[in-house]
């Protein structure tokens, strides 16, 4: 299939990359494609929410699988990507509701952002970097699940008002004001945590 079949229905070709738009079928090496494209924003937006790097990457294929099976639902209403995050969020929040979850223990991993660090970066460097992941992280956690989710898709993924309202079925400005609060309230908790 060549890349003028993948666009959506209402944009030419040239008004977006191939990964930003998905038809009814894809044979398997385009939607490895769309996988390639797509895995680092939704696996980190999964560790984000669970906290755990194994769960996320489980959380990360569990939410390809599902895309994968559900194709045909793709509306063209929306990016691909932000279908995509609505399939993450939807599985996170689920997955986070369990029985399981809730019951078992599992040894906490280091979270991703801990190590950013480059390797030409002194020791105290990466020590500080670490130490700052694991505060925005403890920071975030004690947020309520609303307000996290929001500042994950704002400062991380940097979604506009709009994609992230369309992604948490909220209105424009719904999403402004209570961005604005999540954004106080992170302040708030991080002065504490600090």
């Amino acid at each position: 299939m060549d890349v003028e079949n993948l666009m959506t229905k209402d944009e030419p070709a040239s008004a977006r990359p191939l990964a930003e738009a998905v038809p009814v079928r894809l044979e398997p090496a385009e939607f490895a494609d769309l996988y390639s494209a797509h895995c680092s924003f939704v696996y980190y937006l999964a560790l984000r929410l669970l906290g755990d790097a194994a769960q996320a990457e489980d959380a990360a294929h569990e939410v390809f699988l599902k895309a994968y099976r559900h194709l045909d639902q793709f509306r063209f209403k929306a990016k691909v990507r932000t279908w995509l995050y609505r399939i993450t969020i939807n599985h996170c929040r689920s997955w986070l509701r369990k029985w399981e979850h809730q019951h078992v223990l599992t040894a906490p991993e280091p979270i991703a952002l801990e190590t950013a660090a480059s390797p030409a970066d002194s020791p105290l460097r990466v020590l500080e970097i670490k130490e700052l992941g694991q505060c925005i992280q403890k920071t975030l956690d004690a947020l309520s699940p609303e307000y996290r989710l929001l500042l994950l898709l704002a400062a991380d993924e940097q979604l506009s008002y709009a994609e992230i309202a369309e992604l948490t079925g909220q209105s424009v400005d719904a999403v402004r004001g209570k961005l604005h609060r999540a954004r106080r309230a992170f302040i708030a908790q991080f002065r504490r945590t600090t």
